[in-house]
Formats: structure tokens, sequence, C-alpha cells
């Protein structure tokens, strides 16, 4: 088992790490906001901790998602994670990162269908959004 942190805060990157049992990172878009800083500059600041999978979302189309995936993953190489939708144009790039040895987690993962589509398309990890799962059982 893998346990990753879902933040953009580099304080709490820090202080969680300390424990010794933090396997990476994973952030998106909306936690970046939060931080106040660019993208590019959060990655960094993660990847300087020593961890060694961040989780870097990309979004648009399926051709500009694998675009930004290629150039975040030439840019961080093996610390890199691209971070896809589960979408039709998030599995194609998926599909085609995986085919260029791109580490990938599908995320936004609420059925055991859809993890199984994400896998077929070559995903390293899928995100499954269990609390929400959780609130659709009666």
């Amino acid at each position: 088992m893998k346990i990753f942190l879902d933040t953009a805060d580099v304080k709490t990157i820090e202080y969680h790490l300390e424990t010794g049992l933090i396997d990476g990172v994973t952030t998106n878009p909306t936690l970046i906001r939060k931080s106040g800083q660019n993208p590019i500059d959060v990655y960094t600041a993660i990847a300087s901790l020593g961890i060694t999978d961040i989780s870097m979302e990309v979004g648009g189309t399926a051709q500009e998602m694998f675009k930004e995936g290629m150039m975040l993953s030439d840019k961080y190489e093996s610390v890199a994670t691209i971070k896809l939708p589960m979408t039709r144009d998030g599995l194609i790039a998926c599909k085609e990162l995986s085919r260029n040895l791109v580490r990938t987690n599908v995320t936004l993962i609420f059925t055991i269908p859809q993890a199984i589509l994400a896998a077929k398309a070559g995903a390293s990890y899928v995100s499954p959004f269990v609390g929400r799962l959780d609130d659709q059982q009666v």
C-alpha cells in the first residue's frame, strides 16, 4: 500500500514527511491556487523535499493533456506522475502517455468499471473518490 498526501502546502508535506510513512504527493489546480503559487514552483518545491512521486494534474483536450504531461515528465523525469481526469479525453491521453512510459494517475474514479477502463488505458494508479462512493450507498 502507498500513502499519498493530497496537498500543495509544502509545510504540511514537510511535517508529515518526518513520519517516514509518506510515499508521494498528489495535488490539483484548486490546491495550487489556494497556495498562491504557480504549479511549476509548487512541483519544484515538493521535489526538493525528496518526494519521489508527485501527481501533477493536467487538463484540456486529450492532445493538450498529452503535451503538458510529456513536458512535465521531461522536466521532472521519474518524479512525475501525470494526473488525468476519468473522461474520454483523459483516457486517450493516459493511453498515449503510457505508451511513452510516463507514469499516470487517473482521478475522479467513482465506480469499479471506471477503474477497469483506467487500467486498460495503462494507468499506473487510479484515485477513487471513496467518500463520495460512500455517500452513494443507502
